[in-house]
């Protein structure tokens, strides 16, 4: 018997390998891997709820007015906001405007769109401003969950 082994020896081996879990050893090895697949899901389901409500676009709009104001705002965060004037009318024959305002943020890093708004908002213009809302607003965003992505000025 070269190389091979005792046979006894070569038994005693292959039932340590078999050898059967006892039923307290099932138990907490499946309760192990059901915590772990729980855990690993509430996870991917959290971070799944975070983007949406980072990148997700709740409404999509444009608001006719004249813009009152653009300014940079915050201590820590700089951001614009700015404030527009909707001039809705009421319904009655000869009633004046009501004075109707709408409050919006400019997502960093869109300085013509700041600059366009500078501008409107010199020349008192009417203009419409074209928005998206996010589900969340976050203070390195704006105040506002309402951001102005575009303007339509009325005399190119």
């Amino acid at each position: 018997m070269d190389g091979v082994g005792d046979p006894t020896e070569i038994l005693l081996n292959l039932t340590e390998v078999i050898r059967m879990e006892t039923f307290g050893e099932k138990v907490k090895r499946k309760t192990k891997k059901v915590f772990k697949i729980t855990l690993i899901t509430v996870v991917v389901l959290v971070l799944i709820a975070i983007a949406i409500a980072y990148w997700g676009v709740f409404e999509r709009g444009f608001m006719a007015g004249k813009v009152l104001r653009i300014s940079e705002k915050g201590y820590i965060f700089k951001t614009y906001e700015g404030k527009i004037n909707l001039e809705t009318f009421g319904s009655l024959k000869g009633v004046s405007p009501i004075n109707e305002s709408f409050d919006f943020s400019v997502e960093s890093g869109d300085d013509s769109l700041v600059h366009s708004l500078q501008e409107v908002s010199l020349s008192g213009e009417r203009v419409n401003l074209h928005y998206i809302k996010r589900y969340i607003a976050l203070p390195w965003r704006g105040e506002s969950k309402y951001f102005v992505v575009k303007v339509e000025r009325g005399n190119p």
